[in-house]
């Protein structure tokens, strides 16, 4: 009684100060183990691909003539000094792929996000603030989208391209995200053009374009940046989806872990970790922003206060 007590008074003293709904979610992420295991992946995540330049001790291209020597029909060279993940199937080193491959995965990865998000953003605004026809219509567009399946949607999308590319990969998965934040934002907009402070502001003659952008937008916001964060994850594997069956950039030389897993296909018989680290490195960062965008949300839902 006397525990149950201190922690039902140790949080009236928390509300009674005011503290605010951002601070609130930062605290509960501190004191979360899911959302610290995120972030840690994920932060690792984007350091290693911003100084794989730096940490890739030679080319994605670059090969090697003692590391082809030992190139033979049934025999890929393992581990050895100098290349401590040995080489791929045409000789270069397989360490310096890996770290190469991690940028091209991050880029990918947020442009398709960034690109989605702001056209997301612009239909969600545009329908949530008007209603009406335009809401109808837009509405219903995005509803023939989320109608296929997201992966199918991309396939479609990129198989549309006559010579495939990194250009093509980044649009087709940034399509998929499209509906998500539109869908997401114009509910939140619906919400806010029915709050006390937008009622106000519109009874004393506020601008329309002023009320959207400077009261709704704003406090509508939150939930899609959250699910941006989700949806960075569903990119990744997505784009090395794309990769993996054809419709990425066609360039051998290019490291990118969808790729390799693919060209590394006719060799897992004799050395499956051609396969196996892309294909880790693949669940794990997209475990890594599932996790932390999934924390992300619950710690900013009010309703998930305790």
């Amino acid at each position: 009684m006397t525990t149950f007590t201190a922690r039902r008074k140790a949080r009236i003293d928390e509300l009674a100060g005011g503290r605010s709904l951002t601070s609130e979610a930062f605290r509960r992420l501190r004191r979360d183990p899911v959302a610290i295991t995120g972030a840690v992946v994920v932060g690792l995540f984007v350091v290693v691909a911003a100084l794989a330049p730096l940490l890739a001790p030679h080319g994605a291209a670059e090969t090697f003539v003692e590391l082809k020597r030992d190139l033979r029909p049934g025999t890929i060279p393992g581990p050895m000094e100098g290349f401590p993940l040995g080489s791929d199937q045409l000789g270069r080193d397989f360490l310096s792929r890996m770290l190469l491959a991690s940028q091209q995965t991050l880029l990918v990865g947020v442009l398709a996000t960034v690109i989605g998000l702001a056209v997301g953003v612009v239909i969600g605004t545009i329908a949530g603030a008007f209603g009406g026809w335009v809401d109808t219509l837009l509405m219903r567009l995005t509803d023939v989208l989320l109608a296929v399946p997201h992966l199918l949607l991309a396939i479609s999308v990129a198989a549309l391209a006559a010579n495939p590319s990194q250009t093509t990969v980044i649009i087709a998965v940034a399509i998929v995200g499209v509906p998500i934040f539109a869908r997401l934002l114009r509910g939140s907009m619906l919400a806010q053009r029915e709050s006390d402070h937008v009622v106000a502001v519109t009874a004393l003659g506020v601008r329309r374009s002023a009320v959207v952008l400077r009261h709704m937008l704003p406090n509508a916001i939150g939930p899609v940046i959250v699910q941006a964060t989700l949806t960075l994850a569903t990119a990744i594997l997505d784009a090395a989806a794309l990769s993996f069956l054809g419709l990425g950039d066609a360039d051998p030389g290019r490291a990118e872990w969808g790729l390799m897993l693919a060209q590394a296909q006719a060799y897992l018989d004799v050395r499956p970790a051609l396969a196996f680290f892309p294909a880790v490195a693949i669940i794990v960062v997209a475990l890594g922003f599932t996790l932390l965008g999934e924390s992300l949300r619950e710690a900013l839902d009010p309703k998930g206060s305790r």
